[in-house]
């Protein structure tokens, strides 16, 4: 069985690149390629893919992941691969969050961008290694539970907020906050504002605003 593949990057390097790779491969025929989410969205409604090779990071318009809600949520959709540079907790669980088939990292070895493909095209999840770890360790890794007091000071850390400016909003004393963030940081495992926040958005306990 052929398995019909689209590409979304907006990097022609990268896309042509892809397509050199694919081409060495009878039975991965590329059908189309997008350069933005909603070209991808439009491309996939009209050459109808097996699957797509996402990238997260896309410039203008929506994001990759934005895409593949949009992809998947077409008649018959077709399964989306995620291909990118980005391995970070967050990227990951959104992707998976928007109903992503896999995940795969673009400095993977080439057999492992086919043998994915070909895992896609019959429903399978597909995932790099490395990607695989991370994903065993978010499910190993014991839940964190925040008071809404300490998510609603995270929430204003990642605004930039100082300690006086937290404590003015809350109507605390700056002691009080130092004592919350204390809380926040051994139940975190951290010890700077900085790590708090970014572990926080990682572990979806907050959301970061752009």
């Amino acid at each position: 069985m052929t398995v019909r593949v689209m590409i979304v990057d907006d990097h022609a390097v990268v896309r042509a690149g892809l397509r050199a790779l694919l081409a060495g491969e009878d039975d991965l025929e590329l059908v189309a390629e997008a350069s933005d989410g909603e070209e991808a969205v439009r491309r996939a409604a009209l050459d109808a893919p097996d699957v797509v090779l996402m990238d997260l990071r896309l410039d203008g318009g929506i994001d990759g992941v934005e895409a593949t809600r949009r992809v998947l949520a077409l008649p018959a959709p077709p399964h989306v691969l995620v291909l990118t540079t980005y391995d970070s907790d967050a990227d990951l669980a959104r992707a998976i969050d928007a109903g992503a088939t896999g995940y795969l990292l673009k400095a993977g070895p080439p057999d492992e961008l086919f043998a994915g493909v070909r895992a896609a095209a019959r429903g399978e999840t597909a995932l790099s290694p490395k990607v695989a770890g991370k994903l065993m360790n978010r499910v190993r890794r014991p839940s964190v539970s925040l008071t809404p007091r300490e998510i609603e000071i995270l929430t204003l850390l990642a605004e930039g907020r100082t300690n006086r400016d937290l404590a003015r909003h809350l109507y605390i004393s700056e002691a009080t906050v130092k004592t919350h963030l204390l809380h926040i940081y051994a139940k975190l495992g951290v010890d700077s504002r900085t790590a708090a926040v970014t572990t926080a958005a990682d572990r979806r306990l907050i959301r970061l605003t752009d």
